[in-house]
């Protein structure tokens, strides 16, 4: 039985695309196949299966940018070694047998602010653009996460359509269950929230404005003051603008309305505390964090270009956000939300049926899309 290679910065189960990335590693050890990971790092969990093996690359000054070209030549190495079936994450690895798509930079040219930043962030895309194209258009087949995915690599990349599948994300269901009453206490306790206003949560990256952050900062300005609306935003991520919206937070919004709180790990109990989740990216080819949102029984506000929202049922259609540059149309989607006494018992049900996949699900429909599509 020929061995599996897998490729990816990090197998470790945080994160959108490393989770999932861990989910699979996990599969394919417990199921005694010898699965051999090329990547900075990998939990202890996967080390700890007798059939998973970790070629480490070092990450120089814990730079991503040092560390893929050192990534990409070691997979280059260890498949030729080791004539293994081999799946890698986007542009990770021009490996000529399957790619598992996460992002497509080729649909979506980020937006930053700052001259330092602004450079960075279009330096950063050309470069993984690139890297990208090369890698899918030689890729036997394409795993994609969502049919906005599957879209953007045939328009934007130009990948034959015939080669791409998808694949949708699982869930831990044990972690992500649904929120009950004395779980919701104990977080707003732990985060030191003692009424009982409603909390709004963002999640995601500050470093450019893929995740419209900026839509709901300036939705946040136009809702203070107004009546029946005391809420509390947590801001949960990190990245080089967070120092600028804490300064603005400072100077334009009232104390205590919202709150930064820097990268976090503890998603599940930052979902058990709030009643609403927001996400108005510009571009998301998946977004796990709806989906975990959604799969603890809290409402989820998210773009309706993003991935995950072509899972929405319709009764849930009032959370999709049409443009995601419109402070307006979120502001009223928001109001929506609060006077909406239904909508809580409409996500349970709909959480009920996105737990029935789980981790192992996923990481089985894509062994066996790979074994039939790519016989040994």
């Amino acid at each position: 039985m020929r061995p599996w290679l897998l490729v990816a910065g990090d197998f470790v189960a945080s994160g959108g695309m490393d989770t999932a990335n861990h989910a699979l590693a996990r599969h394919l050890g417990r199921t005694s196949r010898a699965v051999h990971l090329v990547a900075h790092r990998a939990s202890a969990d996967l080390l700890a299966l007798p059939s998973v093996s970790l070629h480490r690359v070092i990450r120089p000054l814990g730079s991503h940018r040092l560390g893929e070209p050192l990534l990409r030549r070691a997979a280059a190495g260890w498949q030729r070694r080791l004539n293994a079936r081999t799946i890698a994450n986007g542009g990770n690895v021009d490996a000529g047998d399957v790619t598992w798509v996460h992002y497509v930079h080729a649909a979506f040219e980020p937006r930053a602010a700052g001259a330092l930043n602004v450079a960075r962030v279009a330096a950063n895309h050309r470069r993984y653009a690139a890297e990208e194209r090369r890698a899918l258009q030689r890729a036997r087949l394409v795993i994609c996460n969502s049919a906005r995915t599957a879209e953007d690599v045939v328009r934007s990349v130009g990948v034959d359509r015939a080669r791409t599948r998808i694949v949708y994300y699982g869930i831990d269901e044990r972690r992500y269950s649904s929120v009950t009453a004395a779980a919701r206490a104990a977080a707003r306790r732990a985060l030191e929230i003692a009424d009982e206003r409603p909390v709004v949560l963002f999640a995601g990256a500050l470093g450019d404005r893929r995740k419209g952050f900026d839509t709901l900062f300036e939705t946040w300005e136009s809702l203070q003051g107004s009546p029946g609306w005391p809420a509390l935003l947590l801001v949960a991520g990190s990245g080089a603008e967070l120092p600028q919206w804490r300064a603005r937070a400072g100077a334009r919004l009232p104390a205590e309305s919202v709150r930064f709180l820097g990268y976090r790990d503890d998603m599940p109990d930052l979902l058990a505390a709030c009643d609403v989740l927001v996400h108005p990216a510009r571009y998301e080819a998946y977004g796990l964090a709806v989906h975990e949102a959604l799969c603890r029984g809290i409402p989820a506000i998210v773009s309706a270009s993003a991935g995950v929202a072509e899972r929405y049922p319709a009764e849930l259609a009032g959370l999709l956000l049409q443009d995601a540059d419109s402070a307006t149309e979120l502001s009223a989607r928001l109001r929506a939300w609060r006077d909406d006494g239904s909508v809580r018992e409409r996500v349970g049900a709909f959480a009920a049926d996105l737990r029935t996949r789980t981790w192992d699900d996923m990481a089985a429909d894509i062994v066996r899309l790979v074994e039939e599509c790519l016989p040994a």
